[in-house]
């Protein structure tokens, strides 16, 4: 295994004991996840398992009228395909690389064999997933309750916030058309929020990319729902969460830009959607 990819880069995996880790690893094979990747689409069968490492994965639903709102979004503190060990086998949400990067893939099966082993279900990894489970249901939970009831300046700033503790730098490459589709609002709405946290020296928007140059103030613009969704995987999962690297070092000294200047929005043109799970290996 080479020193640029590590299944230690996952905290989940970085958190299992050594000897669950020595059985598991030798399945794990590290995978590329380019914007826009789709890893299983809603309804289908959970084949494999993926750790995130440098990738960003957004589980959302999708309308019948062509909308879609993210439930959820897991990096390197978790796994997709809970489904699998909860009994289910699938689920009708869609999983999509919202971030590119790298994660590491696993047959659903291995997990499976096991959980099925003599004392499988009562050791260390399946109380470490059924820890991660309910860190995520709060998640998925207090996200609902922030789109009912909070800005949507609040709320970019809880996903900016949250995604930066899923990124080793300040920097995050993402559109504001997938920030949008993430929290379901117009991209228009995203441009304006985005704007105005820009002007205030919070963050400097390119390109699709987004650089954040001041924490401090995006959690003083914050609503609670990034504090209680925080401190419930710290309390579920500090061997999980003590792995975590210390936030991001944000740039010093951003001048906005003049408000004469004509500041284009248009985001570069999405690449096509791949199916990773049709790929053989």
């Amino acid at each position: 295994m080479s020193d640029e990819h590590s299944p230690r880069q996952n905290r989940l995996l970085a958190a299992l004991p050594a000897t669950d880790y020595q059985r598991l690893s030798p399945h794990l094979g590290v995978v590329q996840m380019p914007f826009g990747e789709i890893i299983h689409e809603s309804g289908g069968p959970l084949r494999h398992l993926y750790f995130p490492t440098t990738a960003i994965v957004s589980l959302f639903y999708g309308m019948a009228d062509g909308a879609s709102a993210e439930i959820t979004g897991v990096g390197n503190e978790g796994m997709i395909g809970i489904a699998v060990f909860m009994g289910g086998m699938s689920t009708p949400d869609c999983a999509m690389a919202l971030c590119a990067g790298h994660a590491y893939r696993m047959p659903a099966q291995v997990l499976l064999n096991e959980l099925n082993r003599p004392g499988g279900r009562t050791g260390a990894l399946h109380h470490l997933l059924l820890r991660y489970t309910q860190a995520r249901m709060t998640q998925i939970a207090q996200t609902a309750a922030c789109n009912r009831h909070h800005s949507m300046q609040q709320r970019l700033c809880r996903w900016l916030l949250s995604s930066l503790d899923r990124s080793s730098s300040n920097e995050l490459a993402v559109t504001q058309e997938a920030i949008a589709s993430a929290l379901g609002v117009r991209r228009e709405g995203i441009t304006e929020v985005a704007g105005r946290c820009q002007h205030a020296g919070l963050i400097r928007y390119h390109r699709g990319h987004i650089t954040v140059l001041d924490r401090a103030g995006l959690e003083k613009q914050v609503c609670e729902c990034y504090q209680v969704v925080r401190k419930e995987f710290d309390r579920l999962l500090p061997d999980v969460t003590a792995t975590q690297p210390a936030p991001p070092r944000c740039t010093p000294a951003y001048r906005p830009p003049s408000p004469n200047r004509r500041r284009g929005t248009a985001s570069r043109p999405s690449p096509p959607l791949r199916i990773l799970s049709r790929r053989s290996g």
